[in-house]
This record gives structure tokens, C-alpha cells and sequence, in this order.
């Protein structure tokens, strides 16, 4: 009993002593945790439940996005800390004069990154690179530290244990000036913006999607000089940012060669075996790849279908009648991938219906699509966003303003109409602008694809061919839709059926072939050889030649916007025949009961617009150079100078066609339909314009360089200037009435005189640096001024021989005039 009875009382001390223990355990963790739940509360961490309310409303997708009252928060994943997004900044609507909307403002990588309890907004760059094998890849890294765009609190953490999420408020990040996410500086600087008004500005909208996040966002800027609205003293716009999640596994780059026009990511390379820093250029282009188990049928020739096709949808807003003009524009592409070897490598569907898919958005980064816009903007535009590591095109929305078919009407009306009956009206029958929205839908794909614009394409064709029925039905009125090779304003009533407009020509399907074909076996640096021969199997063909887009003055008069042919002067006489049939008509192709003369107003001016361009054509082969992209491995020059003998003849053509008075377009009847004055001053104006376009500063340090290097084979400043003078007064070389208009373009001509003994070379402005092209030259220096000097030194002992010959009384005036006008020009009072 004893011994049983210390064996109780030894139980019971040994219970009593571990449930004290589980007791003592439980008071000393209540306060620990207590401590840390309050610590958190001390550094701003909240629990869940008191950041992310019930009444908040929350959207799934990348991150999920809470807007609790007037805030908003993103819940990040910690899985996609560190990952690199591409953010984009856009223009969604804009004040009138500030760019258009879709205009692309900034594109920066970024990296959400957390640290302690901060979550970083960080910049990736990259502009310098260095593969992370390499020992030079750190001093890249030192040397390209990410800089902080903003630094958030973290608020909260998720719920779930296993799928971590960290919760952030970024309302700041969209309403506050955050200048990568709004306004460029180079807009500010123009505008004169001195600050944000936070009060007028705010956050719109934040959707988020599986793949991206969207933004919207207005922001009003206090502006010293805004473009419109100056009232106010301030800019309100609305911007739009895509957050995009990149691909955790980049593209293999295909590297770019100039000699095939591309858009182009660019990055300087420091783990280059060079001895300097260098500039490599890879193509934007789609992941268009061949499935494993067909390698074997592509590599023996037959088309595959890719892995992932190129899809575009068609936007719910678009009126049904156009959705298949568009499609097939965007389909004609099929005939280039399959140069590629791939088939069905590009197809066009509708957008789901509501019904089908009420979640389906244009927003989406996994949907490219055309989106139909109710925008005055008479315009399309194709813009693509790119991986800037690989130069993989991410996404592309097409945007199809409404109005971009009266710019259709006008092209067509003014370039067809006097051989075409369907283009004899303002408005259109619907299969006939069915077809122009399927031309411009194709040409704006093709942007989307990779391709610039070709402006070297349309002169591989001989004038006389586009009046070729047979010719232009087989390859159209260009090698490449991607020129601004318009409409055939080449041919003539005589001529015919003759096609009326470009398709996706050999050109297209080259470009297409050279940047999507895959080299199995090679990548990288590995498959120039092969992209090398695949360009000299067709070197010195013009109808596979790319002629970039010229910024400023056309130096290249071979790569110019909406000429055709081989021939500037043979095309744009035949082009100005047909506007000479066309004005007589245009009273009657607009008439209608019951409406006022504006379409006869637009479609007379769109005849002036034409015109215009066919002097500019002309005009850029005076002092014009020849550029066709070559390596060492070609033989000739990059650069050749236009020959002496074309550019006398379009000397000449510009004396015969604008500076001899145009009579053809002064047409007194659609005159007292539509102005009370103006011609005159209209036809002064176009004279004008091509007069100081030739007498140019960079055209005539071209002139100089060109009979520097040439000699006598050259066309001379001297020849040009001296041709011009005798050309623009030749009245007072016989003695001739001067009449009002010749009067009027004279004096143009000694106005501009002046301007070259006076001026020098305007600056071109920081803002369009990297674009315009110019041949620059020190006037004062150069023998430019002496030229001039001598020429008006000539003209005034001409006028003086001449002056009492003509018995015109104004005449004479004008000619005592000019006297006077060039005798302050050689002799300014001081």
C-alpha cells in the first residue's frame, strides 16, 4: 500500500509538473506572438482582412489588382519577383497638337523586387550586354546598376502559405509624376510644363490579364505653352501603361543586315571578341518555330504549320461589312511565310462575341487584334511590342482609325479616277473600298511583322510597264506592299485593264523568307553565312532592293513616299496628263441635288496635293545621291551621284511643268464654287515651295561635292543656278510682258537669293536628330555665297539692258523693283 501509495504521489508530481510546463509554454508564446503581430502593425503590416476589405473589388489575373475606395493595390506573387516585365507608355487620348492616339511615349523593362518589407519598382537595362559566362559580364553589371523608379511599403502578405503573395499600394505610382509612366521630357521641354497638377489628375482604370496589366491614367500638366486650349495653361491626357511579363526563356536573335529592311532592337555588345564596344542589331520578329516531329518534312521541303501561329482578331467594333476586306489583308500574308516554308502561319478570326466570351478582351497581351477606332484621324497605324533581349514581337494591335477610308477615297479618286470609273464619285461602292481596306490592312500587317516601308521597292518597275495590262496584273505597281507606291497614276485611258495597286510582291516574300525561315542546326552569329547568301543570290535585282525611308530632304531620289517607276519625270508627266483630265470633270463626279461644294473644295485640293508630289519626285534628282546598301564581298559603290543628264532633264521639267505658270488648274468655274480669292496666292505658294526645295544649302553642298569628285561629268551649283535664272527670267531675256503670276515667282526667287547671302543652315531640332538625314555645310565658308552673288550681279545687269524694252507699265515697275530689291541684297545699308 505504501509503496503503491508513493508510486501515486510520484504520478501525480510528475503530471502536475508537465502540465505546468505545457502551461508555462503557452503564457511565454501568447506574448511572443503578440510582439510579432504588433511589431508588423509597427511597420505598417497589416493583417490581410484589415488591407484588402470585403468591400473591395479585386480582378485575377498577372497580379491581382484591389481598388478598396479611392486605392489601389497589387497583390504580387512572390514567384514573379525578379521576373523582368516590358512597360510600355502610350498615348490613349490626347489634347489636339500633342501627337495621336496609340502614340508610342517610353518602353522600359522593368523588375518588382522585394527587400525586407519594402517592395522595389526597378529598371532593367538593355542598351549594354555581356553574356554571364564571360568575365567582362560583371563589369557590365557594375557598370549598369537598375535604378529605383519608386519604393512601396508592403501593407500585407496573402493567405495562402504555399502560393505566397505580397501586397503593395500602388495608387502614387499612376497619380503622382512618375515621369517613365507619362509625360516624355522632350514634350515637356516643348510645352514649357513646369509641374503635375495632382488635383486634375487621376487613375482611370487597372484591369489585369493573364500575361499583362493595363493602365489608364490622366494626368493634367501646368503648361506655359500648350498647343491648344492656351486658356487653360495646362494639358490633360490620358496615358496608357502595358506591363508585360516576358518570356522566362528569350528567342534565339536573328541578327540584322541593312540590305533587308527590318525593325530592329539594338544593343552594344561588350563580350564581343572586338577591340571596342559594338552595336549589335537582332530583328523583331514572331516566335514562329517548326514542332519537333515535322523537322524532318521541313527540312526535305515540304510547309509545316509553327508551333503557335501568328493570330490576329478583328476587333467587335468593326462594322461587319469591312471585317472580311480586313481579313483577307491580313491572310494575303500566307503566301510569304509559305516563301518561309511554313503554311497557315497567319490567320484572322473574329473577336469571341460578348455571349461567347464575355472575359475576352483587346487589352489582353495574348490577343493581337485590329481595333476599330471612331477616330477623326484619317490614318492606320501597325505598332508591335518586342522583347528587348531577343527582339521577339510580344503582341500588335492594329489600330484602324474610321476616317483612314476618306484618305483611301482622296488616294484613289485623285491617282485613278481619269482611267477608272469606280474611283469617278465621292463615294465608293462597298466591294471597291472593300478592296483599298484590304490593300492598307496588308500593309499595316506587314509593319506588325517586322517590316518597314520599302521606299526603294516602286523603281524597280519601268515606267512604261505599269501601262502594261499583262505586266502590272501579274506583279502589281510594286515589288513590295510596304512602299507608298500607292495607286497607278501611270496609266492612261488608252492603256486599258492595268492594274490599279500593289500586292504582297517578291520583295515581301524575300524580307519574310530571310527573317522567319529557320536554319536548323544554326543560331545566333552561326547562320550569317547562310542569311549572307541568301541576300547575294539576288544583289543587284531592283525588284529585291530595300530603299529606307528618308527623314528631311530627300537625299535618294530613288527611295522616295508615293512615287512609281524608274522615271520621275517620264511618270509624273504622265501622272500630271491624267489630273488634266480629271479637273475639267470635277464638278460633275461630286455634284448632287441638295449639297454644298465642300467634296468639290477636298477633292480640287487633293489634285493640288498630287501635283505637289510630282514636282517633289522630280525635284530630288538636282543634287540627288544614289544609296544601295552593299558589303566588301559586293563589288561597287554605296553612294553614286544622279547622272548630269537626268538631272538637266528635270531641271527642265520643273521650268516647263510649275515654273511656267500651270495653266491647266486655274479653273474659274470650280473657282466661283468654292472661294472668294486664293488662286493666286495657291499657285505662289507651290512655286515657292519647289524654288526654295532646289535652292537648298544641303542640295547644294551636293552639287559642290558632286563636281568636285566627277568633274565635267557632273551637274554643277554653277549649271544649276545658272539654268534656273535664265529659266525663272526669261522675259527679261526677251523683252516679254511679265505677267502677275511670273511677277509673283520672281520676286519669290530674289527673296530667296537673300536668304542664302544672309542665313545659314538651320539647326536641326534635338527632338528629330536621330531621324532627319541632311548633307550639312558651312555657308559661310563655302562657295555657296559667291554664287549667289555672282548670279544676282548677272541678273541686275540683264534687268538693266532690258528695262525700257517692254512697253507694259508693270512690268517695268516690277523690274525697277527687283533693281532696287537686289541692289540692298549686294550692297545692305549699314
Amino acid at each position: 500500500m505504501i509503496k503503491n501509495q508513493s508510486l501515486k504521489l510520484l504520478l501525480l508530481a510528475l503530471s502536475l509538473s508537465m502540465s505546468s510546463c505545457a502551461v508555462f509554454q503557452k503564457q511565454e508564446e501568447a506574448p511572443a506572438t503578440a510582439d510579432k503581430e504588433s511589431k508588423k502593425e509597427k511597420n505598417g503590416i497589416k493583417p490581410y482582412d484589415k488591407v484588402i476589405t470585403k468591400d473591395a473589388k479585386s480582378d485575377k489575373g498577372l497580379f491581382t489588382v484591389h481598388k478598396v475606395e479611392d486605392k489601389y493595390f497589387y497583390e504580387i506573387p512572390d514567384s514573379l519577383f525578379n521576373r523582368e516585365m516590358l512597360t510600355v507608355t502610350r498615348i490613349a487620348k490626347t489634347a489636339s497638337g500633342i501627337g495621336f492616339g496609340g502614340g508610342k511615349q517610353n518602353t522600359q523593362v522593368h523588375r518588382w523586387q522585394k527587400k525586407d518589407d519594402k517592395v522595389l519598382l526597378r529598371v532593367v537595362s538593355y542598351e549594354i550586354y555581356a553574356a554571364d559566362s564571360l568575365p567582362v559580364h560583371e563589369a557590365v553589371v557594375n557598370s549598369n546598376f537598375e535604378p529605383i523608379i519608386q519604393s512601396f511599403d508592403v501593407k500585407t502578405t496573402g493567405k495562402d502559405s504555399i502560393n505566397k503573395t505580397t501586397v503593395i499600394e500602388v495608387t502614387d505610382l499612376y497619380t503622382k509624376d512618375v515621369q517613365p509612366l507619362g509625360l516624355p521630357d522632350r514634350t515637356r521641354k516643348e510645352y514649357k510644363v513646369s509641374r503635375l497638377d495632382e488635383s486634375r489628375s487621376y487613375i482611370d482604370t487597372i484591369r489585369s490579364y493573364p500575361e499583362n496589366i493595363e493602365i489608364r491614367h490622366v494626368k493634367t500638366y501646368n503648361a506655359g505653352e500648350p498647343p491648344s486650349n492656351e486658356s487653360m495653361g495646362s494639358i490633360s491626357m490620358e496615358f496608357s501603361n502595358s506591363m508585360i511579363l516576358l518570356p522566362k526563356e528569350p528567342m534565339e536573335r536573328r541578327y540584322y543586315d541593312e540590305r533587308v529592311g527590318w525593325f530592329t532592337t539594338e544593343q552594344t555588345d561588350y563580350g564581343l571578341d572586338a577591340q571596342k564596344s559594338k552595336t549589335v542589331e537582332f530583328l523583331d520578329r514572331w516566335r514562329l518555330e517548326v514542332k519537333e516531329e515535322d523537322m524532318e518534312k521541313f527540312k526535305n521541303g515540304e510547309l509545316v504549320e509553327p508551333k503557335e501561329p501568328i493570330v490576329y482578331y478583328i476587333d467587335r467594333a468593326t462594322p461587319e461589312k469591312w471585317r472580311p476586306f480586313i481579313k483577307e489583308g491580313i491572310e494575303d500574308w500566307q503566301v510569304a511565310f509559305e516563301a518561309a516554308g511554313f503554311k497557315n502561319a497567319i490567320i484572322a478570326k473574329d473577336a469571341p462575341t460578348m455571349e461567347e466570351d464575355p472575359d475576352w478582351s483587346p487589352e489582353d497581351v495574348r490577343y493581337s487584334v485590329v481595333r476599330y477606332l471612331a477616330s477623326p484621324i484619317p490614318n492606320a497605324n501597325g505598332p508591335h511590342v518586342s522583347d528587348p533581349r531577343s527582339g521577339e514581337i510580344l503582341e500588335s494591335d492594329i489600330n484602324w482609325y474610321h476616317n483612314v477610308m476618306t484618305l483611301l477615297r482622296n488616294w484613289f479618286f485623285v491617282q485613278t479616277a481619269a482611267i477608272n470609273p469606280e474611283a469617278q464619285d465621292v463615294e465608293f461602292k462597298d466591294e471597291v473600298m472593300g478592296r483599298l481596306i484590304r490593300f492598307v490592312s496588308s500593309h499595316e500587317v506587314g509593319h506588325t511583322l517586322g517590316l518597314p516601308h520599302n521606299m526603294g521597292s516602286s523603281v524597280a518597275y519601268a515606267v512604261e510597264d505599269l501601262r502594261d495590262p499583262e505586266f502590272t496584273k501579274k506583279y502589281g505597281t510594286a515589288p513590295s506592299i510596304m512602299d507608298y507606291a500607292r495607286f497607278n497614276y501611270v496609266a492612261q485611258p488608252e492603256d486599258g485593264d492595268v492594274a490599279l495597286m500593289p500586292n504582297i510582291g517578291p520583295y515581301d516574300k524575300y524580307a519574310i523568307e530571310w527573317g522567319y525561315r529557320p536554319i536548323p542546326g544554326k543560331e545566333g552569329k552561326e547562320e550569317k553565312e547562310i542569311l549572307d547568301e541568301w541576300i547575294l543570290e539576288h544583289a543587284g535585282d531592283p525588284m529585291y532592293r530595300f530603299g529606307a525611308q528618308q527623314g528631311g530632304g530627300v537625299i535618294d531620289p530613288s527611295s522616295q513616299t508615293e512615287d512609281l517607276g524608274d522615271d520621275a519625270m517620264l511618270a509624273s508627266e504622265y501622272g500630271i496628263e491624267n489630273l488634266k483630265r480629271i479637273v475639267p470633270k470635277l464638278i460633275e463626279w461630286t455634284a448632287e441635288d441638295g449639297k454644298d461644294y465642300d467634296d468639290l473644295d477636298d477633292l480640287y485640293g487633293q489634285v493640288l496635293s498630287q501635283y505637289n508630289r510630282y514636282m517633289g519626285h522630280v525635284a530630288a534628282n538636282i543634287g540627288g545621291v544614289y544609296e544601295n546598301y552593299k558589303t566588301y564581298d559586293q563589288e561597287g559603290a554605296v553612294y553614286t551621284h544622279v547622272d548630269k543628264e537626268t538631272q538637266e532633264r528635270a531641271m527642265d521639267f520643273l521650268q516647263e511643268q510649275l515654273f511656267e505658270t500651270p495653266e491647266w488648274m486655274i479653273n474659274q468655274e470650280i473657282f466661283n464654287k468654292i472661294e472668294f480669292d486664293g488662286n493666286i496666292e495657291r499657285i505662289r505658294k507651290m512655286q515657292q515651295r519647289a524654288l526654295n526645295n532646289i535652292l537648298d544649302f544641303g542640295r547644294m553642298a551636293r552639287l559642290m561635292e558632286n563636281e568636285e569628285i566627277n568633274g565635267k561629268e557632273a551637274y554643277t551649283l554653277l549649271d544649276m543656278m545658272t539654268e534656273l535664272r535664265k529659266g525663272i527670267w526669261s522675259e527679261v531675256y526677251s523683252g516679254q510682258r511679265i505677267d502677275r503670276y511670273r511677277r509673283n515667282l520672281q520676286r519669290a526667287y530674289i527673296e530667296r537669293m537673300e536668304h542664302l547671302m544672309n542665313e545659314e543652315q538651320d539647326e536641326i531640332p534635338a527632338r528629330w536628330r536621330d531621324w532627319i538625314t541632311r548633307s550639312n555645310i558651312d555657308v559661310s565658308q563655302s562657295d555657296i555665297r559667291p554664287l549667289v552673288r555672282g548670279e544676282l550681279s548677272t541678273l541686275e545687269r540683264q534687268i538693266k539692258n532690258s528695262l525700257y524694252r517692254s512697253g507694259d507699265t508693270l512690268t517695268r515697275y516690277h523690274l525697277q523693283d527687283i533693281l532696287k530689291r537686289i541692289d540692298l541684297i549686294l550692297n545692305p545699308i549699314e
